[in-house]
């Protein structure tokens, strides 16, 4: 066996409506309601399960707790207009640009905390460097 890719990971949060309005307009994500009243985060072929802490879903992390993830996206426009939108819509930018590693090469990423502190790197790609 192997695994081939990540279908959706979970989040607990203080307040899901919060969350929601957040990465609604800060990273252009859609909610969308499954099961019975759950709440996700989708984006791409992947989504995040918001669970509201204190009435987390089981089986559940074995310390759910809100900020305590650290995630990194890959965005659809340069850094630069990431850090405009950002900026237009004042959530402050605690790191970047700043070049980095991601999972198939270099990237130029800035960090923000969302409503629950969780720490958020948003990335874009860099060409190949060519010698």
């Amino acid at each position: 066996m192997r695994v081939t890719r990540l279908d959706h990971l979970v989040l607990t949060v203080k307040d899901i409506e919060t969350s929601v309005g957040f990465y609604q307009c800060v990273l252009g994500m859609k909610k969308s309601v499954f099961g019975q009243g759950r709440i996700a985060l989708s984006f791409g072929d992947q989504k995040i399960n918001l669970h509201q802490a204190g009435a987390e879903f089981e089986p559940k992390a074995n310390l759910a707790t809100p900020g305590s993830a650290d995630l990194c996206f890959v965005v659809s426009h340069n850094i630069e207009e990431v850090i405009s939108h950002l900026n237009a819509l004042e959530v402050e930018i605690i790191e970047g640009p700043v070049l980095r590693t991601g999972a198939t090469g270099r990237i130029n990423s800035v960090y923000i905390r969302d409503p629950d502190l969780n720490l958020l790197e948003l990335s874009e790609y860099l060409p190949a460097c060519t010698q």
